[in-house]
């Protein structure tokens, strides 16, 4: 199908934003970039709006409606990463079972015309720009990271340098298995050697 290729992308992109709304802990959900600017949304309020966002643009333009609240009862770590799991993965059945045709067929994007492949794309666009923010703030707090598209300075440094990718999970059954047990991440190695391409004293 012409399409899988939005699918299969939705699918692994699903599966990275709570492998890193995993590496965060408990405490660290009132954080924000700068403690006390609320121009900064804090790690809650990032999954907030990662929920609220999508379930809207799914709905609204793309007509699919998973039937739940996008929001957990309670909103802790761990009950984020099951409604969002939970419902990205209905989201994900609808989106497989549709014809080419409704991919490229038209519908509103705000207050313009765009095709639901379009619409699709930006949403997948918007996710990793959030999930982007979010790393960041991990740095800030001095968590580790695992792989989301491949090696990071926990997991070795540079690809060029042969460094792996290792992801917290292998998969998001065991994430979320690992996580429900008070997390099983897999072990990081750490950084050898250079990190970055422009290695300097900061």
């Amino acid at each position: 199908m012409r399409y899988e290729f939005l699918t299969e992308t939705y699918e692994t992109e699903r599966v990275k934003v709570v492998s890193v709304w995993s590496e965060f802990h408990d405490e660290d959900m009132g954080v924000r970039p700068q403690a006390g600017d609320p121009r900064g949304r804090s790690v809650r309020e990032q999954m907030v709006h990662q929920c609220v966002s999508e379930d809207l643009w799914f709905r609204t333009m793309l007509g699919i409606d998973v039937g739940a609240p996008p929001l957990p009862a309670q909103e802790t770590r761990l009950e984020f990463i099951k409604r969002y799991a939970e419902d990205s993965g209905k989201r994900l059945e609808a989106m497989r079972g549709k014809p080419e045709t409704w991919y490229e067929g038209e519908t509103r994007f705000f207050d313009v015309a765009r095709s639901r492949a379009w619409v699709l794309t930006r949403r997948l666009t918007h996710t990793s720009h959030h999930r982007g923010q979010q790393m960041a703030m991990l740095r800030m707090l001095g968590r580790a990271l695992h792989s989301t598209y491949g090696p990071t300075a926990d997991t070795g440094g540079l690809m060029q340098n042969h460094a792996p990718t290792i992801y917290a999970y292998n998969g998001l059954q065991a994430l979320l298995t690992g996580e429900s047990q008070g997390g099983a991440k897999t072990t990081l190695p750490g950084a050898h050697g250079a990190v970055t391409e422009r290695p300097g004293p900061g």
